[in-house]
């Protein structure tokens, strides 16, 4: 595998820097979303809902206090604010929760980026010293023209490579993402209906 790497010339070592990046990227980005996975608690927002519908919004903001979940603090934002504006209030809570699930997505879209264009320029330059070398009256031997081409060939399938492995969590969390928007608003919306049947919100 070394062997490869220095095949590869110059640009791999930018080429493993983006690597490592991408992949503590991921790595965290699925601890995170194994932990929200866990503390999601629907039956605990289900009965926030029901105490709020019923009236019990003393109740509610006490079952929704201290949640460890998004939908629980969204919630929790609105009866909060119920007197103020609940939608409002839930609208921004939730906006702060999907910032927070999108925290490190442009690193890892960036990477996805540059990779292969770090795999292009490394193609380019393996070119270019395999024509030098093409150039050269007193070459004896085509070792080092084809010592250039593989540069051209290793770096252009690590950028590749790399911009492949990234891309399917970067899809993966962009989706889990976009399902937790959705779940956002639903409760939201529900809470927000609760509390307009029985006078509690503006």
């Amino acid at each position: 595998m070394w062997a490869i790497f220095q095949k590869g010339g110059p640009i791999m070592y930018p080429l493993l820097v983006c690597s490592i990046v991408a992949f503590t990227v991921v790595l965290e980005r699925v601890w995170f979303w194994w932990r929200e996975g866990r503390r999601l608690d629907e039956a605990r927002a289900e009965e926030v809902v029901s105490l709020a519908g019923n009236g019990d919004l003393d109740e509610a903001v006490r079952a929704s206090q201290g949640a460890g979940d998004a939908v629980g603090r969204v919630l929790f934002s609105g009866l909060v604010h119920r007197a103020t504006g609940p939608a409002r209030a839930m609208e921004q809570a939730a906006a702060g929760e999907v910032r927070r699930m999108r925290r490190l997505m442009v690193v890892l879209d960036t990477m996805i980026t540059v990779a292969p264009l770090l795999g292009i320029l490394g193609t380019v330059t393996g070119i270019i010293y395999s024509f030098d070398m093409l150039g050269d009256a007193s070459l004896g031997s085509p070792r080092e023209v084809v010592s250039g081409i593989a540069q051209a060939l290793v770096t252009t399938a690590a950028g590749l490579t790399i911009a492949v492995c990234c891309l399917f969590p970067f899809n993966y969390f962009q989706h889990r993402t976009e399902q937790m928007a959705a779940t956002l608003e639903n409760w939201g919306t529900r809470l927000e209906l609760a509390l307009r049947g029985n006078g509690g919100a503006a």
